[in-house]
């Protein structure tokens, strides 16, 4: 009953799923949802990767690590499927260890523990990490033998610091902070989109 609860909960909009406002976590996730019903596939995680830049062996070893991974979490009292759905409604069950706590067992963004990760390790910059304070946060929220959640932490946040550090290195906190609710990765989709018909544009002249 509280899962038929949470789902009906969430908006939807002409048939479409739509993430609850107060679940940053979904936000965050449904960016990967491709069409937008709720549900994130291999090969939609593997779009949404290379939309925002990744490339393709990247793409393809993050969609199988993830999808692998939050699957089954996501779909409670279902039977395991080989296409490894994640239900973006269910995504706070997937929420792994070792993290920076920022979002809470509900999905919620917690804002005292995003300013906690700059007020704790922007020691060189207060809005912006080096790569060498991105990387000592990372063993401080290491939980004991929780290798799962180490692997993911890295791959989240150095995936964040390639693709987004600035030409002096650092990871600028509204950068983070964007990263966190999702709007993010459309801004990273439009900006590659507008690269891509911008030489397409000089290579015709």
């Amino acid at each position: 009953m509280a899962s038929s609860n949470s789902i009906t909960s969430d908006k939807q909009e002409k048939g479409k799923f739509m993430p609850n406002d107060q679940n940053v976590l979904q936000k965050h996730v449904f960016f990967f949802d491709r069409n937008h019903d709720g549900i994130v596939y291999p090969w939609e995680t593997f779009q949404g990767f290379r939309s925002i830049g990744c490339g393709v062996l990247f793409s393809v070893a993050s969609a199988l690590f993830i999808n692998i991974g939050l699957s089954q979490k996501t779909r409670p009292g279902k039977y395991p499927s080989l296409l490894f759905p994640i239900e973006v409604q269910n995504i706070h069950l997937g929420k792994h260890g070792s993290d920076s706590g920022v979002y809470d067992k509900n999905g919620k963004f917690l804002h005292e523990k995003f300013e906690a990760i700059f007020r704790k390790y922007a020691h060189t910059h207060p809005n912006a990490l080096t790569s060498g304070e991105l990387m000592a946060m990372l063993r401080a929220n290491r939980e004991f033998k929780d290798y799962t959640g180490w692997i993911a932490s890295w791959t989240e946040w150095k995936t964040l610091y390639v693709l987004c550090k600035d030409s002096d290195g650092l990871l600028q906190k509204e950068t983070v902070k964007a990263a966190y609710d999702g709007s993010l990765f459309e801004h990273l989709e439009k900006q590659r989109a507008a690269a891509a018909t911008s030489a397409k544009k000089r290579a015709c002249i």
